[in-house]
């Protein structure tokens, strides 16, 4: 059985933004969840301490985390989709005569 891609691709020329984009949210994230990391190794009894509405830092931080990494999706789809739709116009489209 012959496997091929179920849609033919084509060049984006909108890459290079994408790859920018995506490289500077994954350094983002990374300092985050480095700061829980940290937290839970120097001071793992900090984690436990009451925040909010009864719910540790462990719990608070942990869904923060869940809740940057979505937003940080949406935010990524929006800017590609944007630059997308801002790429494929014809030159000279959207300019005052």
């Amino acid at each position: 059985m012959l496997h091929e891609p179920a849609a033919a691709s084509k060049h984006d020329p909108a890459t290079p933004y994408k790859m920018r984009l995506g490289a500077w949210m994954f350094w983002f994230y990374l300092i985050i969840y480095a700061g829980f990391i940290a937290v839970n190794i120097v001071s793992p009894l900090t984690m436990e301490k009451i925040v909010v509405m009864d719910l540790n830092l462990a719990v608070v931080y942990g869904f923060g985390l869940i809740i940057v990494a979505l937003l940080q999706a949406l935010i990524y789809d929006f800017a590609c989709n944007a630059k997308e739709i801002e790429l494929a116009k014809p030159a000279g489209e959207g300019e005052a005569k």
